[in-house]
């Protein structure tokens, strides 16, 4: 392997974990075990520190190759708490509302869910990387400004209903690029007239690679010291 001409690494993010907290962690192994002070390293789509699964690390050259990484299908497992709410969508931020459920059922959970495959529009959540004036949106979020992002276009491939055990439900969601699992979560509560957020989430793919073949992080120095490294002069 030849890091500096550029390999892609396929990681299975550890809970609580920032995605840049995982490639600095990869660019210093990296770079410990290469003998280099610095090595151009990064990722092809961020999850949020809550969220685990498949992370896309590339390294040197590859790194030109983000961008058509990013557009790959992605596939999601996540479980919802349907009746209650929370500022970020997910268990960053402690409930802050909670909604009526009894009229909920199963075959009602079905046929909402059913509403949002195709493509539709989607308000991404206050709390994420989104650019506002030039800042993060969670930057601001977590300074208690008010944050107002613009709806954008994405597809829903596949939701599918893998459990419902009221107030808990678990999806499988396949979809395109730029798609916000807690902001799916936020509409899927508003749908089924009541609220929701996501207290679990797993990128299981994006496009062909499926968590079940990625490195564990605390595999990898070991798995490197396997590794046949090829070094080349410039980065």
């Amino acid at each position: 392997m030849d890091f500096k001409k550029g390999e892609i690494l396929a990681f299975d993010k550890p809970y609580e974990w920032t995605s840049f907290g995982l490639v600095a962690k990869v660019r210093y192994l990296l770079c410990r075990k290469l003998g280099v002070k610095k090595l151009k390293v990064g990722h092809a789509g961020t999850l949020d520190p809550l969220a685990t699964g498949v992370l896309l690390i590339c390294t040197g050259k590859a790194t030109k190759q983000i961008e058509e990484l990013q557009s790959h299908t992605k596939e999601y497992v996540a479980t919802l708490h349907i009746g209650a709410t929370t500022p970020s969508f997910d268990l960053e931020k402690p409930i802050d509302a909670t909604y009526p459920t009894d009229h909920i059922t199963y075959e009602l959970v079905k046929d909402t869910l059913a509403r949002f495959v195709g493509t539709i529009e989607q308000v991404p959540p206050a709390f994420s990387a989104c650019k506002v004036n030039g800042s993060r949106a969670y930057d601001l979020a977590r300074r208690g400004e008010e944050v107002e992002l613009k709806a954008k276009t994405l597809v829903i491939e596949e939701l599918e209903l893998l459990r419902c055990e009221l107030p808990e439900i678990e999806i499988r969601v396949v979809c395109s690029k730029g798609t916000y699992i807690r902001a799916l979560a936020r509409d899927i509560g508003e749908a089924l007239q009541s609220g929701a957020h996501l207290t679990a989430l797993r990128r299981t793919r994006i496009g062909m690679v499926r968590v079940e073949d990625c490195l564990k992080l605390e595999d990898f120095p070991e798995w490197l010291d396997d590794q046949n490294i090829e070094t080349t002069e410039n980065n």
